[in-house]
């Protein structure tokens, strides 16, 4: 096996060598992705639903697809305009000359990709090296298989197989596919994972794109709408049950608010939840492992005795247990002793924070790993720019989460330990491309005149540029 992805590693190397995408390629590649990815919406949501054991449609449809189509149609329009040359001021010091910067692409790209996501995190940076110019390999995650033959199924069907293709395994195939001299390689998952990634890539100096996570924080400020602030935490942490790689982690707010905010998120979770087992809306946890997690999580909070409030009664816990349903639980206050409070949650449970002042709550979250997301919640400039000016956060959203991924203008990547690198849009085509800067010289050229012996002519202009 490990033998075949170098094979295909290499045929993608040869193909892009002999011919290398040109605008047109690259513009015909897009089109024919999104005519065939658009076609099979239906054979996408059934397939990740199979993985997850239940997942809503109107999720997958919202998550994968939408932002998907999104990206293609943005590089669609202006990936023409990005591989034009820039030109750039040569300054008059190096006259006569012209300077510019091209962007050409690296060539073969290697892109793994996690679970939660398995199609949007997947499609968007191909979409970005497609349109950069180059050839890519695909390791998904072992966690999806009904997702991962979707998704051979649609590259098959759209490219060649020198141009994009795709390996499946667990992780010693991911090892062994970390180790290739890839042109740039991105890798989206876990901090772990990421450390393990970086390191094999670091043998060949092949440069990387880690999208990883880590406990991004939801702020309420003493002014929030506490209603909307509330709605919208929950559609961030309840949106495909909390495993999302930028879901609010933990929830701060003033001390005083602590009691309207439990009782406001026992009202939104019963209105959007309010039949026993039905589920249709719901997302199951993925597997057994992470559900296990999950619920050593919590176990781990009550140890500690900590106070934690179930959000969605149960009619019947043993097909909740089955389907691998995790009730939406509160946990109020946990120290930083807590497990919940260590590691990324990755699910529905939602640790809630008290602080007595602003600034406090400002110093807790920068005497933590610097986190992949943000949340503010302020109808006050003054709380929102001594927010922003002292938190440093690989995406910030104010008065609402997760928009910020969806906006495919801006780009997207993580800070310190939730990553390096950026991608979405512009900054994904300059991701897996090289920018290189060309400089023009015309005549006279003032080089003519440097060598030795050097003579007044030199000392003057050495006077004139060091004024």
């Amino acid at each position: 096996m490990i033998e075949l992805i170098s094979n295909k590693f290499n045929v993608l190397r040869q193909a892009w060598e002999h011919n290398r995408p040109d605008e047109n390629q690259r513009r015909n590649d897009l089109l024919r992705l999104r005519a065939n990815f658009k076609a099979s919406l239906n054979e996408m949501a059934a397939a990740i639903s199979c993985d997850f054991g239940h997942r809503s449609r109107h999720e997958s449809i919202m998550a994968e697809a939408i932002i998907v189509l999104k990206e293609i149609d943005l590089c669609l329009r202006y990936f023409k305009k990005w591989i034009k040359p820039q030109k750039c001021k040569a300054g008059w010091q190096l006259w006569p000359a012209t300077a510019e910067i091209r962007y050409v692409p690296l060539g073969v790209i290697g892109i793994m990709a996690p679970w939660n996501y398995p199609v949007n995190l997947t499609l968007t940076p191909l979409i970005a090296a497609i349109a950069a110019g180059n050839h890519a390999l695909i390791k998904p995650s072992e966690h999806t298989p009904h997702t991962n033959a979707y998704l051979e199924k649609l590259l098959n069907k759209t490219f060649p197989e020198n141009r994009v293709s795709i390996v499946q395994g667990g992780a010693d195939i991911a090892a062994a596919f970390s180790s290739l001299p890839f042109d740039h390689l991105f890798f989206t998952g876990s901090k772990e994972n990421g450390k393990k990634v970086m390191a094999a890539a670091a043998q060949n100096l092949t440069p990387v794109t880690l999208e990883l996570g880590g406990k991004s924080p939801a702020l309420i400020a003493p002014d929030a709408d506490l209603k909307k602030a509330v709605s919208r935490i929950i559609t961030g942490k309840l949106f495909n049950s909390g495993q999302t790689c930028i879901a609010p982690d933990y929830v701060l707010l003033p001390e005083s608010l602590i009691e309207p905010f439990i009782a406001e998120v026992k009202k939104q979770v019963l209105q959007r939840y309010p039949q026993p087992n039905n589920f249709a809306d719901y997302t199951s946890i993925i597997n057994d492992n992470q559900y296990q997690r999950l619920i050593k999580l919590l176990e781990d909070a009550i140890n500690h005795g900590h106070k934690t409030i179930p959000l969605m009664p149960l009619a019947d816990p043993e097909q909740a247990l089955k389907q691998r349903v995790l009730v939406p639980t509160l946990v109020i206050n946990p120290d930083d002793g807590s497990a919940i409070m260590q590691e990324e949650i990755f699910g529905p449970l939602i640790p809630v924070k008290t602080y007595r002042s602003y600034d406090e709550a400002i110093h807790y979250i920068n005497s933590h790993d610097r986190p992949l997301a943000f949340y503010c919640f302020s109808q006050n400039n003054k709380y929102i720019e001594t927010a922003l000016s002292h938190i440093v956060a690989g995406s910030i959203c104010i008065n609402d989460t997760l928009y910020q991924f969806a906006c495919t203008n801006l780009p997207f990547g993580g800070v310190g330990s939730s990553g390096m690198g950026q991608y979405h849009g512009y900054e994904g085509f300059k991701t897996f491309s090289k920018s290189i800067p060309i400089l023009r010289k015309y005549n006279p050229a003032l080089t003519d005149l440097l060598r030795p012996p050097y003579n007044k002519i030199i000392n003057i202009m050495i006077h004139f540029l060091t004024r």
